[in-house]
Parts: structure tokens; sequence; C-alpha cells
């Protein structure tokens, strides 16, 4: 089955990725992207690397190297250098009026027999 995210990488962003990989204070998985992203390139002198040896040299999983070229060619090189980002959008789960009566339980005296509020108290 053909790949549908080829990495096709210019001199400029090879050169850059190499500068990632051989520089001494990089983040682990920025260093990570990079070497992969340089492993799956197309436009190399050498021979790209398939997925399945790209996750067997690096210790990850082939759906690893997958997300990287996606976020390469859809997102462009800094967003696949990056970490995913989330994205869902979570709601709050109390509104403010349920937190203004928690404010006032806990400003309120503790329940009998306890000197303080807990979790564990009783409401």
């Amino acid at each position: 089955m053909a790949k549908k995210y080829m990495v096709r990488l210019t001199e400029e962003e090879q050169a850059y990725l190499e500068s990632l990989v051989h520089k001494g204070k990089v983040a682990a998985y920025k260093r990570l992207h990079a070497q992969i992203l340089l492993k799956a390139d197309e436009n190399a002198l050498g021979e790209s690397w398939q997925d399945s040896q790209i996750s067997k040299a690096f210790g990850i999983s082939t759906r690893t190297v997958e997300r990287v070229r996606t976020r390469l060619v859809e997102e462009g090189l800094e967003s696949a250098l990056e970490r995913a980002k989330p994205n869902r959008v979570r709601g709050r789960v109390i509104d403010g009026e349920i937190e203004a009566h928690l404010v006032a339980l806990v400003c309120s005296d503790a329940p009998e027999g306890h000197s303080r509020w807990t979790l564990m108290c009783p409401v």
C-alpha cells in the first residue's frame, strides 16, 4: 500500500533537522521527530526508510511515525517537530452556582466531630 503522506524535505529543511539532531540541548521528542523525518525523507541521497524500519530503529510505534509524517505534510515542519496539541475542548464540570455553594460550605464551620473540613467529611 502506498503512503498517503510522503516526506519530501528541501535541502534547507534537511540541514535544519540535521542541526537539531546534532545540537546538544534539544528536547528529546524534538530530536526524535527530526530523526524520523530525516529517515522518512524521499529526497534523501540514500533510500528512505519504511515506517517499520524507523519504528524498530528508534523503539517507537509505527503510528508515531505516521503521525509525524502527517503533521509535516498537513501543518508544516515546525508543527511536525512539536508535540501534538490537544484537539478537544472540555467544558466546565461545575457551574458558578455550584461553585458558590461549595465555597460557602467550606467557609462555614466544620461538621460536628471534626476540627476542620476534609474530603471525608459528610455533607
